[in-house]
């Protein structure tokens, strides 16, 4: 059974940072490409960043780019998202996506493999 469990959000300052972790389990983890999405109040789901299997590769959004990276563990199954220069607008519950491909592609929104979220609440 594929398991993603996030972890690391909380309540930060704006221009604060936070670090996620997600953890998995259940299937090989150095196979697949991973993203992380956010759900703020009221909307949809949001694409965030992405990597490959070997973490070789990574994309962003236009919204975070220069302040998110994204980065992952296979020796410790882990996926990672350093966030720096956090914004109000950055408030949301972060989940991680397993893909089904080992290479990152942006035109695969099926986000259904995820996890239960952590919550990232930037304000003063």
């Amino acid at each position: 059974e594929v398991q993603l469990v996030e972890s690391g959000g909380g309540l930060v300052q704006p221009g604060g940072s936070l670090r996620l972790s997600c953890t998995t389990s259940g299937f090989s983890f150095r196979t697949y490409s991973m993203s992380w999405v956010r759900q703020a109040p009221g909307k949809g789901l949001e694409w965030v960043s992405g990597i490959d299997n070997d973490g070789r590769r990574t994309r962003y959004a236009d919204v975070v780019r220069g302040r998110f990276t994204i980065s992952r563990s296979n020796a410790a199954n882990t996926l990672y998202l350093q966030m720096n220069s956090l914004k109000p607008e950055d408030t949301a519950v972060y989940y991680c996506v397993k893909h089904i491909g080992s290479v990152f592609n942006p035109r695969d929104t099926n986000y259904s493999n995820r996890g239960q979220g952590t919550q990232v609440t930037v304000s003063s």
